[in-house]
């Protein structure tokens, strides 16, 4: 008997998928916070960036609803998957971060060079006291752990309590148009609970499909910054459906996870630089065709990027003046008439959302006005 083939799932099946569980295909009806936790936490390393992701995926998200939830310690920023900081709401921030403590440990590996002669159980009980005595810069955290161990490289004993404790960034600091300095404390001190055990990896693989699925092993990986997730998976087996890409690349999905047909209508998306969309896969093929993959970062700068019938397809740039917004957009090819005047309609609908202009406008330009 010939053995069993998985399902083939070509690349706009994986693409509208994809783009379904990631509520853009249509925007939800949902609460903010109910978002954060379907999505497993929003890319933050820059303070507008998640606002942005939840304008783009919800009905009439107002950029106060993210920003009360950051108020009200509900949501926290903290560095989490691949060691770059996350917007997750209080829950996942008590037990992810547990989760991808071993990628941390790795990370810690890394600056060992610069520790020598550090004892890092004091270095974590210092920085400990520390911050939970009050919010302290990444700087004033150096400084101190540099008057216990002053032969020691600064950067690596910052890096070390970063790696170690579960600092979150405090308000005001990511609050709507409102930021401040970065200051740092633990997330259960600044929640007034504890940190989580560790979980097994099992429950967060389900979740992970539930948001980015159908994926591999390896797509899980590179969202994560774990390693060795193959058990959960094979543990998980019995429970999930099998298919494979074009490559024959097997991958998992849930059993009732939606699987829209590939000619499925895909509106234009604005979404901001350090999206999880782009970032969570080990093949980008289902949304980043291979022409446009190196054309989204400026040096270490990413572009905001322009989503057209799903696929990566421009980039974009808002800039505010007083009463007045201009929205920049870069596609990389040519756009149908119909596709162009969805995504001025989009861009409109973007700047009236998402800025306080009363007059705005939207342009198209050509990549050599982004520097490209």
């Amino acid at each position: 008997m010939a053995p069993k083939t998985n399902p083939v799932l070509g690349t706009r099946a994986l693409n509208r998928a994809t783009l379904a569980r990631q509520l853009l295909l249509a925007r939800a009806a949902m609460p903010a916070e109910d978002a954060v936790t379907h999505l497993l936490g929003l890319q933050a390393q820059s303070v507008k960036p998640p606002y942005y992701q939840l304008w783009s995926r919800l009905e009439d998200f107002d950029p106060e609803e993210l920003s009360g939830l950051m108020d009200s310690r509900a949501v926290v920023r903290i560095v989490s998957m691949r060691s770059t900081i996350h917007t997750h709401t209080a829950d996942d921030a008590l037990t992810l971060r547990p989760l991808v403590q071993a990628a941390r440990d790795r990370e810690l590996k890394m600056f060992r060079k610069g520790l020598d002669g550090v004892d890092l159980d004091r270095l974590a009980a210092l920085s400990r006291a520390l911050v939970e005595g009050q919010p302290r810069t990444m700087q004033q955290i150096r400084e101190a752990l540099l008057r216990e161990w002053p032969d020691a490289d600064p950067q690596s004993l910052g890096i070390a309590a970063r790696c170690l404790l579960p600092l979150v960034q405090v308000t005001p600091r990511g609050l709507w148009r409102r930021s401040g300095q970065v200051t740092l404390t633990t997330a259960e001190h600044w929640l007034g609970r504890p940190s989580a055990p560790a979980p097994a990896p099992d429950g967060t693989v389900l979740r992970y499909l539930a948001a980015f699925g159908p994926a591999s092993v390896k797509d899980m990986q590179t969202w994560s910054g774990l390693t060795r997730l193959r058990e959960s998976f094979e543990r998980l087996r019995p429970r999930l459906l099998a298919f494979q890409d074009e490559n024959g690349v097997e991958l998992f999905d849930l059993p009732d996870a939606p699987r829209p047909d590939d000619d499925t209508p895909a509106p234009p998306r604005f979404l901001p630089e350090y999206d999880n969309l782009l970032l969570s896969h080990a093949d980008r093929s289902r949304l980043v065709p291979a022409e446009t993959r190196a054309r989204t970062w400026k040096g270490n700068q990413p572009y905001c990027v322009l989503m057209v019938d799903g696929f990566l397809a421009g980039i974009w740039r808002l800039e505010e003046s007083g009463d007045s917004a201009v929205l920049t957009v870069q596609p990389f090819g040519s756009l149908t008439s119909p596709q162009r005047n969805e995504v001025a309609e989009e861009g409109g609908r973007l700047l009236a959302g998402m800025t306080t202009a009363s007059s705005y406008e939207v342009r198209f330009a050509d990549f050599a006005d982004f520097g490209g």
